[in-house]
């Protein structure tokens, strides 16, 4: 049987091979990287170089006479002027048209109250149109101060002098309210404005017969008469049939309504009266 000799490696033997086998480094091309770098900063001047002569362009091409306003479209509205309109646009006439920013001309209109929606567009060669649809109060509510409400139960204004009276008045709600319970609030007045509108559809008793609609989580809704001021009470629920009922009593309570402390609808097949 032959010998089997293995023979030990040195290690330095291989340190020493690794060394013979790596391959030389490359020389740096500095000529390539010179050249990579010119076609860079050429193309860089000749970017900045086309922005500069399109801005200055652009800066001699809206200034032309051509595109110069002329003319702002302004519609004929109940409560904002077409003067103030023009004034809260911020904008004059003999200015560049195209340099108007019409964002900025539509945040300087949605700061008045008033303004539900707009639309704001340029009209070349010279004029600037302005679209707005406003604000239709239909009730007042009572928070301390008087706010005007729109017809989607939004609180959008406080009244100043000037501005109308002659609306049903909601009380019962706070400006706490607001911020604590915005969505429970909404809802309410929302519901008085359903009411509202039953009224309005009524030919006995008639929204035109109540000066104010008190408002409150618990009782529910509570009528005031026009005339007497005599709570009416209606609760939380069905509405349309409380008020049928007490529509065919109506005339004979405003016969008695000195008389009259308080009427009571908050039940379901009855109408109770509460005399002084």
């Amino acid at each position: 049987m032959r010998d089997m000799h293995y023979k030990k490696k040195n290690p330095q033997q291989n340190r020493n091979r690794q060394k013979r086998e790596r391959k030389p480094r490359r020389p740096l091309q500095f000529r390539r990287m010179l050249k990579k770098a010119a076609r860079v900063c050429t193309a860089f001047f000749v970017i900045t170089l086309v922005w500069i002569l399109g801005t200055e362009s652009y800066e001699i091409f809206a200034d032309a006479t051509f595109f110069k306003l002329e003319r702002i479209e302004v519609p004929r509205l109940q409560q904002l002027s077409q003067d103030e309109i023009v004034s809260l646009a911020g904008v004059k006439l003999g200015e560049s048209l195209l340099k108007i920013d019409l964002q900025h001309v539509a945040e300087q209109l949605e700061k008045n109250p008033w303004v539900e929606k707009l639309k704001v567009r340029r009209r070349f060669p010279g004029t600037l149109s302005i679209e707005i649809t406003e604000r239709v109060p239909v009730a007042v509510v009572n928070m301390g101060y008087l706010y005007y409400l729109d017809s989607k139960g939004e609180i959008f204004k406080p009244l100043t002098e000037g501005d109308r009276l002659d609306y049903p008045v909601l009380t019962g709600i706070s400006e706490e309210d607001l911020l604590k319970d915005a969505d429970g609030t909404k809802i309410m007045l929302t519901a008085a404005l359903g009411l509202m509108e039953m009224l309005k559809k009524g030919t006995v008793f008639r929204l035109s017969d109540i000066s104010e609609i008190h408002l409150d989580k618990g009782y529910g809704y509570t009528l005031f008469t026009t005339q007497g001021g005599i709570p009416v009470k209606l609760g939380n629920s069905d509405f349309q049939g409380k008020l049928t009922r007490f529509s065919k009593i109506y005339q004979e309570l405003m016969a008695q309504i000195a008389s009259l402390e308080y009427v009571d609808l908050n039940y379901p097949d009855k109408i109770v009266v509460k005399k002084v």
